[in-house]
């Protein structure tokens, strides 16, 4: 469950507003809950033995209703109010508030360095297109904003970068590489407000 909601901490960096978010319920919450454990109960079935595909259909009302309710020991420190949208067509976005003075005081910054110059807490935006086949995964920035100013894919990178390393990887995500996706699945289907996870 840990990979999957590292997964999902990693788009939801990568991944803008756009879309009005629903009340978020822990009813909702425990039903996203219901369908990890079965993902993760399917993933973790032997590879070799044949099974019909499995689908699972999660909305972003589900989703972003675990993220506030059962995920905030998964969540990086500095990382607020994740929410994650999908827009259909492969699109995804994504919006949290984060802590840019940890990000700038891991090292010395030059004055051409724009990170040097963001400090405190500011909300972070993010959309683009995911792809998915056979098992791995890709991200494609389209637009990243700070506080409603864009930036840099640099920017993004760096805060990406700072938030998703762990003793296992210590560079963090980097957004350009594929990945391999968690449990067995095959495949995430983006619809308008739902994504169908094919296991």
């Amino acid at each position: 469950m840990r990979l999957l909601s590292a997964v999902a901490v990693g788009l939801l960096l990568l991944a803008g507003h756009g879309n009005a978010q629903p009340r978020l319920t822990k009813a909702d919450g425990d039903r996203f809950q219901t369908k990890l454990t079965r993902i993760v109960a399917t993933g973790n079935m032997p590879a070799g033995r044949a099974r019909a595909a499995q689908s699972t259909q999660i909305t972003d009302a589900e989703l972003n209703s675990y993220l506030r309710f059962h995920a905030q020991d998964q969540i990086p420190v500095g990382v607020m109010e994740p929410a994650l949208n999908a827009h259909g067509d492969g699109i995804v976005s994504g919006r949290a508030v984060v802590d840019l003075d940890a990000v700038r005081k891991q090292k010395q910054r030059g004055w051409l360095d724009p990170m040097g110059y963001l400090t405190g807490r500011l909300p972070l935006t993010a959309r683009g297109r995911l792809t998915t086949k056979d098992g791995i995964g890709r991200f494609e920035l389209e637009t990243a904003e700070l506080s409603g100013v864009t930036v840099p894919k640099a920017v993004l990178q760096e805060l990406l970068s700072f938030y998703s390393k762990s003793a296992e990887d210590p560079d963090g995500i980097n957004m350009d590489d594929p990945f391999q996706l968690p449990s067995q699945i095959r495949e995430i289907k983006v619809a308008v407000g739902t994504a169908t996870i094919v296991q």
